[in-house]
């Protein structure tokens, strides 16, 4: 007697394998007998919602938050979208997780630690495979939205760290995603390998990435050259983020490229938008208008410019021309006030420079110190771009609220032990007049009976809704007005009228305050005239472009 035995649909190769289509215990059971799975999971079919719960105790029980990372990032190759689905839920504490200052730890072991690939790497050793590495995803030019990429010089506060700066640009995506929508299918993590100048790097037998010294001059130039020209030839649709590249090669290749492809760097824009931003909500406080003010800024290199670049085109937006402008800028470093008869400036900070005879007597002799110009040029906005932890003494802070009566100071160096001035002393030195954001997070302070809370300028706050505002609108660059409308729409999303309330938002709300700051900056990319996208609501467009982590949404179904 014979017995004839049914033979099942085999499992689909790669399913459970697949990050962007795994549902893992999620599977219903029609799924699993398509899929081929019956027998591979626990029988029991749980919810994406009750499989967050489950992710989210687990992660709970890891010992430090490098170890919530490390299983996260194991989540995130394994199961996209519970992955961000567990984010979306928690993401103001995971934030600080899966990117600063959790990933710099991330970054310093990535040879050490290394499990999987995650991204594309392109070696400046064979910059004629660009195109082939990027053809070996299989995407078509209309796929992709996003790349990130970065050379990893100045990783965050640590410094060059080589190969493992991929994990900035999968953190930055993460952000992107959990906080904008933008579809994780649709965007690349870049690694431009162009050699490291990290010599515990180079002598670790583990180490990955190009063992030689970091290629600088013509060749480094024609590299990224060759990057810009492929990857926007292959993805024309692409916003193109550059991220944590050395101080001078970020503002170079800004200034050569911004106005040839839809290019934007965090470091330089993102930063100076939220900044802006913390200026403008400070401005609604004390009520001295934007072309009104007066900044000093203490760290003169390519941030603290940066930040000057953005704030001064926001004076002249509000009627300013541009010589006024400048002539209410002074900055400041280690050595002292910048004048313009000093041989060592470069080429940002001359527009800047003071003539010696306008600041003449100031110093009396010598070079003009930070307090000696806080005193005679009396700014209303102090800024810390100097990672010089203390430079905002005691003396300083007070000189500066003699001269004005709300003064702004904005201490954003991180960490905290490179911090400027700690706010609790900022308030206590100013008797509670001072309006403060600062780069690090600080509890709030009680003071006189106010409470104080104290904006953290995250560019977390501007940069996805700036990204996903680019990308939705189609814009051909990233224009200057498009980051005066995202630094308005963030300090738009705060009330400064009680005392002590903060100049910014919250990240809780991160991705109902994205959305809108988007839609301004769609709103900005129209009324440049960069805009391609044809749009007739642009709410309903922004929401429409945010994708969700539901398993109902692309992957199997």
């Amino acid at each position: 007697m014979s017995t004839t035995h049914s033979v099942r649909t085999p499992a689909t190769p790669g399913v459970l394998q697949d990050p962007m289509s795994n549902h893992g215990v999620a599977f219903s059971a029609s799924e699993r007998d398509e899929y081929g799975l019956t027998g591979r999971l626990p029988s029991t079919v749980l919810t994406l919602g009750q499989q967050a719960q489950r992710t989210y105790r687990q992660l709970q029980r890891q010992r430090d938050d490098l170890a919530k990372y490390v299983y996260l990032e194991q989540l995130h190759d394994r199961n996209e979208t519970l992955y961000y689905r567990v984010l979306a839920d928690h993401l103001a504490e995971l934030l600080p997780v899966v990117y600063d200052p959790t990933v710099g730890d991330a970054i310093e072991q990535y040879s050490e630690e290394f499990r999987s690939p995650r991204g594309i790497f392109l070696s400046i050793d064979a910059p004629d495979d660009i195109e082939a590495a990027f053809g070996t995803l299989g995407l078509r030019s209309e796929d992709v939205e996003l790349l990130v990429c970065t050379d990893a010089e100045e990783i965050l506060g640590i410094g060059d760290w080589g190969v493992g700066g991929i994990e900035i640009a999968i953190g930055k995506l993460a952000i992107y995603t959990a906080a904008a929508g933008i579809d994780p299918r649709r965007v690349i993590p870049v690694s431009l390998d162009v050699g490291t100048d990290n010599e515990a790097l180079l002598n670790d037998p583990l180490y990955l990435g190009n063992r030689h010294s970091r290629v600088r001059g013509a060749a480094y130039d024609a590299f990224i050259k060759k990057y810009l020209e492929t990857a926007s030839a292959l993805f024309p649709n692409a916003l193109l983020h550059f991220e944590d590249f050395g101080p001078e090669n970020a503002r170079r290749i800004l200034e050569t490229y911004g106005h040839q492809y839809r290019i934007f760097n965090d470091d330089l824009q993102g930063t100076g938008a939220i900044t802006l931003a913390s200026v403008l909500s400070a401005v609604k406080v004390t009520g001295v208008p934007m072309r009104s003010q007066k900044l000093v800024v203490f760290g003169a290199g390519t941030a603290g410019v940066g930040i000057a670049d953005q704030i001064h085109a926001a004076m002249v937006r509000d009627g300013a021309t541009p010589e006024e402008a400048t002539s209410r800028i002074w900055l400041v470093d280690q050595q002292g006030l910048l004048t313009s008869d000093m041989t060592d400036l470069r080429d940002f900070q001359k527009p800047y420079a003071r003539r010696p005879e306008d600041v003449d007597g100031w110093g009396g002799g010598r070079a003009i110190s930070l307090l000696e110009t806080v005193g005679h040029a009396a700014p209303t906005i102090l800024l810390g771009t100097s990672t010089a932890h203390g430079a905002f003494t005691e003396a300083v802070v007070k000189a500066m609220a003699r001269g004005v009566e709300r003064p702004i100071i904005l201490p954003i160096s991180n960490p905290t032990s490179k911090i400027e001035a700690e706010p609790q002393d900022v308030i206590a030195w100013t008797d509670g007049k001072a309006l403060v954001a600062t780069g690090l997070p600080f509890g709030p302070m009680e003071y006189e009976g106010v409470n104080y809370h104290f904006g953290q300028a995250n560019n977390a706050l501007v940069y996805p809704g700036l990204g996903l505002g680019t990308i939705v609108s189609g814009a051909h660059t990233v224009t200057p007005a498009m980051l005066i409308a995202a630094a308005e729409a963030v300090a738009g999303q705060v009330d400064v009228s009680a005392p002590g309330a903060s100049l910014l938002p919250e990240v809780e709300n991160l991705r109902a305050s994205t959305a809108t700051t988007a839609v301004a900056v769609v709103r900005a990319a129209q009324a440049e005239g960069v805009a391609t996208a044809k749009i007739d609501n642009v709410v309903q467009a922004v929401q429409d472009a945010m994708w969700q982590p539901t398993y109902s949404d692309g992957g199997a179904a």
